[in-house]
C-alpha cells in the first residue's frame, strides 16, 4: 500500500466525547488527514489506496489495558490448552503434544480450566497416566494454579513435609502428601526448578503473542506482569523494529520486598521509547475467589476464612504513596471486595499525602466490590479495569464461585453498570491468555452478560450491564487514556496516528458483536494483519 489511505463506504466509531459516528477517513504518512463524510475526504483520494468499507466498521486500533502477551505467546508455543473444553480433550493434547516433543525436557504450557476437574483440583496422578516419563507443569487459564505430575513433584522436593507458602498452598491428599495441585505461590515450588527460559525464548514468545493481538485489532496495550527478563525482551525487540503495537509496562512488585525496589524500578522507567513505556507498576493484592485466596471483608461460604492478602495492608499505602511520589502509574489486581477497599484506601493515602497528580491508578478485575466502595473510583479518580468476559453465568459461577461467595455477594460481583453510573471510567482489558483477547466478545458480555457460547442462559447480574458503545469506548478511548496515549491514539481525529481496525461488519447492525471479527489491522497506517478469508 501507498503511504496515502482512504477508507470510505461504511461506518467510521470516532470514540470521541460524544460518541460521534463518520462516514470516511483518510490517512497521509500513518496520520490521520481527514474524518468526516465522502466530500470530506475527495481531496485526498489522488494517489491514494482506497478501502471500500462496503458498509463494514472501521474503529479505532483497540487498546487492552489488562494483558499478558509473553504468557500467552508461551502457551501458543507450548502445550496449549486454551482451545479444549474439557478434561477428557486436554488430557489428549497433553499427551499428542509429549508425542510430538519426545525432546523437551519438562512439558509446560497450560490453559485448563478448574471447572473441569472434581473439586477444581486436577490430580498428579490423572496427569501420570498420559504423561509418566517426563515431568510435567501446566498452569490454569487463570495463573493462580498449576498441575504437576508426580515427577514434577519430586524434581522439586515437593511432600507431606512441604510446608504451605504464606502466599499460597498446596492440594494435599489425607495422608498430607501433595495431590497434584498447587495454588498461588506455591506454584513458585515446582518452578523454580524448571529449566529458566532462554532470552531466545522470551522474545519467541512474546512475539507470537504479538501477532496474536494484531489479528484480534489490539494495537496497543498495557502488559500486566513485566519482570526483568521480559523487560529486557522488550527493550530487544524493540531496537530491532520488531516491536509493531505501542505497549506500556506494568513492572512486577515484589510482594516479599519492600521500598528499595523504587531504585530499580525508576531505572527501568528510564529505558522507555515510543514504543516501550515501563510507567506502570503492578501491585498484586490477592488472589482469586474459586480457590478462596481472594481477599473477602467477611469469611467465604462453606469453607470460612477470608483469603489470602498478598501485600500486608497495613504497608500497602506506604507503598503507594513512595510509588506516586515518584511518579508511577499503580494497576493493582483486585478479585475480592478486601483487597478492592485496601487498594482503594492506599490511593486516598496517596491523594492525601502527595496531592492530586494524573497518574491513573487502576484496579484490574473487579470482581467484587462492596456497594459502599462504588462511589470512590469517581471521588479518587480511580480507573475501573474491567474484564467484561468474565461477567456472566458459566462453570465456573455455578460450580465454584457462587458457592463460596454466597446469594448477596454473588449480586455485587463485575458492578460495571454501577461504577459507570457513580462516574467511574471504564477501561477496557481483557487478562489473555487467562480468557480470550477477542474484544467483540468482551463487550456482548459487558452488553448481555451471557456468555458468547451459551447465549440462552440467564444473564448475571443484568442490571449490571452496559451498552455496546459504552463496551466499546471502554476498549478504545478509555484503555488509550489509562495508557496516557489518549493524545495520539484511542479516537479517530486529525493529527493522531492511523492505528485502525476494519471489523467484517457493522455490529450495531448486522450482530451479534461476539460473531464479528476482524478483517484488517493498521499500526500507523501500515496494514498489518489481514484475515486470510476475509
Amino acid at each position: 500500500m501507498s503511504n496515502k489511505l482512504v477508507f470510505v463506504n461504511g461506518k467510521v466509531f470516532v470514540a470521541d466525547a460524544a460518541r460521534s459516528w463518520a462516514r470516511a477517513v483518510a490517512v497521509s504518512n500513518g496520520i490521520v488527514v481527514a474524518v468526516g463524510h465522502e466530500s470530506d475526504v475527495s481531496g485526498h483520494l489522488p494517489g491514494a489506496d482506497v478501502v471500500d468499507l462496503e458498509g463494514r466498521l472501521l474503529t479505532p486500533g483497540f487498546t487492552d489495558a489488562h494483558i499478558h502477551p509473553h504468557h500467552g505467546g508461551q502457551k501458543l508455543l507450548t502445550c496449549n490448552l486454551l482451545d479444549e473444553v474439557d478434561a477428557e480433550a486436554a488430557l489428549g493434547a497433553i499427551r499428542s503434544y509429549a508425542d510430538s516433543h519426545p525432546e523437551v525436557e519438562w512439558i509446560t504450557g497450560g490453559g485448563w480450566s478448574q471447572d473441569w476437574f472434581a473439586g477444581a483440583c486436577p490430580s498428579a496422578e490423572v496427569l501420570d497416566s498420559v504423561v509418566g516419563d517426563r515431568p510435567v507443569f501446566l498452569t490454569n487459564r487463570d495463573g493462580h494454579g498449576g498441575w504437576a505430575n508426580s515427577l514434577a513433584l519430586e524434581a522439586a522436593g515437593v511432600s507431606s513435609a512441604t510446608p504451605d507458602p504464606p502466599d499460597g498452598r498446596l492440594e494435599r491428599l489425607s495422608d498430607g502428601s501433595p495431590q497434584g495441585t498447587l495454588h498461588e505461590g506455591a506454584m513458585e515450588l515446582v518452578q523454580s526448578v524448571m529449566p529458566p527460559e532462554t532470552d531466545a525464548d522470551v522474545e519467541a514468545a512474546l512475539l507470537a503473542g504479538q501477532r496474536h493481538l494484531l489479528s484480534f485489532g489490539i494495537t496497543s496495550w498495557q502488559d500486566a506482569w513485566v519482570e526483568e527478563s521480559l523487560h529486557d525482551a522488550y527493550r530487544r525487540i524493540d531496537e530491532r523494529g520488531d516491536l509493531i503495537g505501542t505497549a506500556v509496562a506494568a513492572l512486577w512488585w515484589d510482594r516479599n520486598g519492600g521500598l528499595e525496589q523504587i531504585e530499580r524500578l525508576e531505572e527501568w522507567r528510564r529505558q522507555r521509547s515510543p514504543r516501550y513505556r515501563p510507567t506502570t507498576v503492578k501491585l498484586m493484592l490477592d488472589g482469586v475467589v474459586e480457590n478462596y485466596s481472594a481477599s473477602m471483608l467477611e469469611p467465604y461460604d462453606r469453607v470460612g476464612g477470608t483469603g489470602i492478602d498478598m501485600i500486608d495492608p497495613h504497608r500497602l499505602g506506604e507503598f503507594v504513596v513512595a510509588l506516586d511520589a515518584a511518579g508511577f502509574q499503580v494497576q493493582f489486581h483486585v478479585i475480592g471486595d478486601a483487597a478492592a477497599r485496601h487498594a482503594l484506601d492506599a490511593v486516598e493515602t496517596a491523594r492525601v499525602t502527595n496531592g492530586w497528580s494524573d497518574l491513573r491508578h487502576g484496579l484490574a478485575h473487579i470482581q467484587v466490590v462492596h456497594p459502599s466502595d462504588i462511589p470512590r473510583f469517581h471521588r479518587l479518580g480511580v480507573a475501573a479495569l474491567a474484564q467484561p468476559l468474565w461477567a456472566c453465568e458459566d462453570g465456573y459461577q455455578a460450580e465454584l464461585t457462587q458457592p463460596f461467595l454466597g446469594e448477596e455477594r454473588s449480586s455485587w460481583q463485575y458492578p460495571f453498570g454501577s461504577l459507570v453510573a457513580a462516574g467511574a471510567t471504564l477501561v477496557g482489558g481483557s487478562d489473555w491468555s487467562v480468557s480470550t483477547c477477542d474484544v467483540m466478545h468482551q463487550i456482548e458480555v459487558a452488553a448481555t452478560r451471557r456468555p458468547v457460547h451459551k447465549r440462552d442462559l440467564a444473564p448475571l447480574n443484568a442490571a449490571e450491564a452496559v451498552d455496546p458503545v459504552t463496551g466499546l469506548a471502554a476498549y478504545t478511548a478509555g484503555a488509550a487514556w489509562f495508557n496516557h496515549e489518549e493524545r495520539r491514539r484511542g479516537t479517530i481525529a486529525v493529527d493522531k496516528v492511523a492505528d485502525l481496525v476494519v471489523l467484517d461488519r457493522d455490529p450495531f447492525v448486522d450482530g451479534p458483536f461476539g460473531d464479528t471479527r476482524v478483517d484488517m489491522t493498521f499500526v500507523g497506517g501500515s496494514l498489518v494483519y489481514e484475515r486470510e478469508d476475509g
